[in-house]
């Protein structure tokens, strides 16, 4: 079953200017900042208290961030739930009669393997299930 909030995930334009905002607006650096190559995105993560925040920015303009840029503009891009058991979860949720975009976890950013469900399903909100990777 779904945990808590893992993340909320933030598409903006320009990477750079947006951890200046968020620096400013919750008074910390990012913790953290890497590429996920296999997405096309640069990333950056923010704590709030027990939360967090991930800055999505395109490297290509063929990624799935830009193209929500394009359509929808800057803004909250998807909701990111924690899970101790992403496969089980998927399974349970294509029974659900979900949409899941990824059949199979991929590994993603903050050492997380991640999975997508469709947001025409979720009321129109992408949502990610993490996993955290242990090795």
């Amino acid at each position: 079953m779904f945990g808590k909030i893992e993340h909320l995930g933030i598409a903006v334009k320009n990477l750079e200017e947006a951890n200046e905002v968020y620096t400013k607006l919750l008074g910390r650096k990012p913790y953290k900042t890497e590429t996920v190559a296999s997405e096309s995105v640069d990333t950056s993560f923010f704590q709030s208290g027990d939360n967090k925040i991930e800055l999505l920015s395109a490297t290509s303009d063929d990624s799935a961030i830009a193209k929500y840029i394009s359509k929808k503009g800057e803004g909250i891009h998807h909701v990111a739930f924690a899970v101790e058991d992403i496969k089980a979860e998927l399974l349970r949720l294509e029974k659900e009669g979900f949409q899941i975009l990824n059949k199979e976890p991929k590994r993603g950013a903050d050492n997380k393997w991640v999975a997508f469900l469709h947001p025409k399903g979720t009321n129109g909100v992408l949502i990610e299930l993490c996993q955290e990777i242990k090795e």
